[in-house]
């Protein structure tokens, strides 16, 4: 409100975070106007974004993981759904929702069942028992929430932008998650755990002949076959082995594409791999290992929500005014990569920072303008202009750009 002119006051700043606002829409048509390009390749990315609240009256503050600081902290926590695009490798926010934990306490007046030591189990399958179908999963609040986000979000854009993957991260690693994102006829693309537990699907020696076995042995990665082998490259005295091979987990209803990725330190012979995977079977090599990548880009989303435009800072307290809070500050993500875009066309390697001391320089110059008893001649207010967009800022402003 202090920034604001004729018509942003205090109480007009809190009725905007006191009601309530179509956000899904209100992203979508501003990327589909500003963001939008016709031919390049979009992805879906997913992640969660954990800020630190003190106090108890916040709407939905708990203890959540947070990963910069490797524990649970007080705060409040996000899932944000963002548009990646492959050719600009950016990451556009598109959806958010907070997340509430759900109360799993127990009620003290309930009695308490006396808790009885399991008797041990015979060799061999129970009588009884039958085959549980993998595909069949009970979904977790979390999964359920970000089932919810997909389908709204297809909703909006009614197959404007062909959605073919799901990118998140290795917490996603696993068969339910998988199930959610071909439940909603997405591909997902995500990181298995390093000590994952591989077979080769096993086929029989005559081809004419089958089996009911379904493993064959069980992968190495330390010994991974040559047949297998896509590529290697080394830099930085790093040599990285690619390996590409159709395999099955027990716990996965299907098979998966899956990408290991071994690095070897040349120096010391130190060994490391990571494991990616896809649900789609015919996804290459160096696609899945482009849009794992791809993903990261969500996280300079929340670095830039957090330090520049309020996520961190927010001082709201009902549910409304904190979800107004939060998809503003994403909003104005989306806002800057706007701005920037055409800014960087005089000034390539700005950034956020200079492009709010532009905008700040040029508030500064208007508001001088209406003090002085008349108009400077062009030559000095350009040169007023240019002196005072450019405090604060971290690159200079380029020669040749004039106050309009």
């Amino acid at each position: 409100s202090r920034w604001a002119e004729m018509g942003g006051s205090y109480r007009t700043m809190l009725r905007f975070f006191h009601t309530v606002i179509p956000w899904a829409t209100l992203f979508w048509i501003f990327f589909r106007k500003h963001l939008w390009r016709k031919n390049e390749v979009y992805l879906l990315a997913g992640d969660e974004v954990v800020i630190s609240k003190s106090g108890k009256q916040t709407y939905g503050v708990d203890k959540f993981f947070s990963s910069l600081v490797s524990k649970p902290i007080e705060g409040l926590s996000f899932f944000v759904v963002s548009l990646v695009s492959v050719e600009r490798r950016q990451s556009f926010p598109i959806g958010i929702e907070q997340i509430i934990k759900s109360n799993t306490q127990v009620n003290s007046t309930l009695p308490i069942k006396e808790i009885k030591p399991k008797e041990k189990r015979g060799r061999g399958r129970p009588k009884g028992s039958k085959n549980k179908t993998k595909t069949e999963v009970i979904l977790t609040s979390e999964l359920l929430l970000i089932k919810k986000m997909i389908n709204s979000l297809f909703k909006l854009i009614a197959n404007f932008i062909p959605l073919t993957y799901l990118v998140v991260d290795g917490h996603f690693g696993n068969n339910n998650a998988l199930q959610m994102a071909r439940q909603v006829n997405l591909h997902i693309i995500s990181k298995l755990r390093y000590d994952s537990a591989l077979y080769v699907p096993y086929e029989h020696s005559e081809s004419q002949k089958r089996s009911r076995r379904k493993y064959a042995q069980k992968l190495d990665y330390r010994n991974i076959p040559n047949k297998y082998f896509c590529k290697s490259e080394i830099e930085d005295e790093i040599q990285t082995d690619i390996y590409q091979a159709t395999l099955l987990h027990k716990e996965f209803a299907q098979a998966l594409n899956v990408v290991i990725l071994v690095k070897t330190n040349l120096k010391n012979n130190a060994c490391s791999h990571v494991t990616l995977f896809s649900s789609d079977l015919d996804l290459s090599f160096d696609k899945i290992i482009d849009y794992y990548k791809l993903r990261f880009q969500i996280e300079f989303n929340f670095r830039d929500a957090k330090q520049f435009w309020g996520l961190e800072d927010f001082m709201n307290l009902s549910q409304t005014a904190v979800t107004n809070a939060a998809n503003l500050a994403f909003f104005m993500v989306n806002l800057s990569h706007h701005l920037l875009a055409d800014f960087r066309k005089h000034n390539p390697d700005s950034g956020i920072i200079d492009l709010k001391a532009y905008y700040r320089g040029f508030r500064y110059v208007r508001e001088m303008l209406k003090i002085l008893p008349q108009k400077p001649e062009p030559i000095l207010l350009a040169q007023i202009f240019a002196k005072l967009t450019s405090l604060g800022r971290i690159h200079p402003l380029s020669t040749g750009v004039e106050a309009s």
